[in-house]
């Protein structure tokens, strides 16, 4: 599936009508160049999933921040919100651990996935973000599953 949202507004909508979707041990592995918006709809796909926090800060440096959520069904869940951007070897995300939060009672969302494709479970949806040439707003989303 293909699609190009226009704004940061249409971001947060596709956002809701993924987490409509998620169900507990759902990995999203969200990729794109710098500045092209993981980020922006990783957060959005966190307030999607209720998630409270009030800030739902970048873990660049961190690597893993962990949240409570809700599924739209009512479930509790649990986020897992990974930045891998910093890792430079697939064993670096092995001994993170991560593979604990590609099951329930966590949903996982990556950015910057391509740096241990290997850690991954077949179950997950691959975004891909990227620039719409020419507007500066927009951007093109691919989902693959």
């Amino acid at each position: 599936m293909q699609k190009i949202l226009k704004n940061e507004q249409e971001t947060y909508a596709f956002a809701q009508q993924l987490a409509r979707t998620l169900k507990l041990g759902d990995v999203i592995a969200i990729s794109g160049d710098l500045g092209a918006g993981k980020s922006v709809f990783a957060r959005a796909l966190m307030r999607a999933l209720d998630v409270k926090d009030e800030a739902l800060p970048s873990p660049t440096y961190a690597i893993i921040q962990e949240y409570d959520g809700q599924l739209v069904s009512g479930e509790t869940c649990k986020v897992a919100h990974m930045d891998w951007y910093r890792l430079e070897e697939s064993e670096e995300v092995e001994m993170l651990g991560v593979r604990e939060f590609f099951e329930p009672p966590w949903i996982a969302i990556v950015e910057w996935p391509e740096r241990s494709i290997a850690s991954f479970p077949k179950h997950m949806k691959c975004i891909t973000l990227s620039y719409v040439e020419g507007e500066i707003e927009q951007r093109n989303i691919e989902i693959k599953q």
